[in-house]
């Protein structure tokens, strides 16, 4: 679910509740280590699972001085975000 290539972390599949666990850690150790950019254009469904992971990715970031930023952001996401007032903190990719 997650390919690692260079600075990029691309992301796949459905990115939901029944799967997050599945590549937080992976993730998280991955966001601490180097400046990283989160490729979603092959993530198939998001719910707010997919939030908090992104969420917790840029918290962990941030604690260890890295830029973290979130290219292709599906809709769905766009709109999660939006909906729980925290879009401003998500580094979404223009």
């Amino acid at each position: 679910m997650i390919n690692a290539e260079g600075n990029r972390l691309s992301l796949s599949g459905p990115l939901t509740i029944a799967t997050v666990a599945g590549v937080v850690e992976e993730g998280r150790a991955q966001v601490v280590e180097a400046d990283r950019v989160v490729d979603l254009s092959a993530v198939t469904h998001v719910d707010s699972a997919a939030l908090a992971l992104l969420l917790s990715w840029v918290r962990a970031a941030r604690a260890a001085g890295r830029q973290l930023s979130i290219d292709h952001a599906p809709p769905a996401l766009v709109s999660l975000a939006s909906l729980y007032d925290v879009d401003a903190i998500l580094p979404l990719a223009p």
